[in-house]
């Protein structure tokens, strides 16, 4: 078969961002599934604190222009890129000058931003629609933390008949990285997009951190536990649903796991890998 595809949608990424371990399995795990022969895309949103100059990141005018619609306002979206060269690994980051354009990412001076809500759901629309510019169709989108946790259900419930994600499949990494701010309750309007049904809609039902992760996990194809101390209930719920599950590896292992968790859900034999 052709070479597997495999996106990596994150919420950050070393070095852009300080390193966590959200952002240094972003980092480093796109990098090892390259050099095992995969073709990858890597995606993360381009924060406040991201220093453009530095670290040379350059607008794609081809791929920018599109304006997307929450809660009924129009929200233009961009498309910058950047290069780690000791990895040969391009980096697109979604941006928008209302919702990333200001200090931190997703506090400030200790304080949740109230639309972190909104700005999860312009993420997640920004890179599939990135994608499909693109023209590059994922056989895999691999997602990496809280901020991600709209694209399984967007893949599911709204471009499950476009040509570029039929056959993705959809594996969500678990983290203990949180927020504690609730989200109001108008979720519902703020993630309709033409082509959702309301029953789709209605089935939104998340405020807090926990509430958003099942939420993942409902729409997501296979689950990752992505660090040591991701909250037991969210671990019982992801085994309970009865999808693959891949237990928590260290840095040491992580690229291989998930390499044979990838072919695995692929039907991908050793000798075919």
């Amino acid at each position: 078969m052709d070479k597997a595809k495999i996106l990596f949608v994150s919420q950050e990424i070393m070095p852009y961002l300080p390193e966590t371990e959200i952002s240094r399995a972003s980092r480093n795990l796109p990098q090892g599934i390259l050099e095992k022969g995969k073709e990858i895309r890597t995606f993360m949103p381009r924060f406040g604190n991201i220093n453009e100059r530095r670290n040379q990141l350059h607008e794609v005018i081809r791929l920018s222009g599109m304006n997307l619609i929450i809660d009924d306002t129009d929200h233009p979206l961009l498309i910058k890129v950047a290069s780690i060269q000791a990895a040969r690994m391009q980096i697109y980051f979604i941006d928008n000058d209302d919702y990333f354009h200001r200090k931190g990412s997703y506090i400030a001076d200790g304080e949740e931003y109230a639309d972190n809500d909104e700005r999860t759901i312009f993420y997640a629309r920004g890179v599939l629609e990135t994608t499909k510019k693109l023209r590059w169709a994922p056989d895999i989108i691999h997602c990496h933390g809280w901020f991600t946790a709209f694209v399984p259900f967007y893949v599911k419930k709204l471009v499950n008949d476009d040509p570029h994600f039929v056959k993705s499949k959809v594996v969500f990494s678990l983290y203990a990285s949180d927020f504690k701010q609730k989200w109001d309750g108008n979720i519902q309007a703020k993630a309709f997009v033409e082509g959702i049904d309301k029953e789709a809609l209605s089935g939104i039902n998340v405020d807090d951190f926990e509430s958003l992760m099942r939420f993942a996990i409902d729409y997501a194809d296979a689950v990752v536990q992505g660090g040591p101390e991701v909250p037991q209930s969210l671990i019982d719920y992801a085994k309970q649903s009865g999808k693959p599950f891949l237990e928590y590896t260290d840095d040491s292992s992580l690229v291989e796991s998930c390499n044979d968790f990838y072919n695995n859900l692929l039907g991908i034999t050793e000798e075919e890998d």
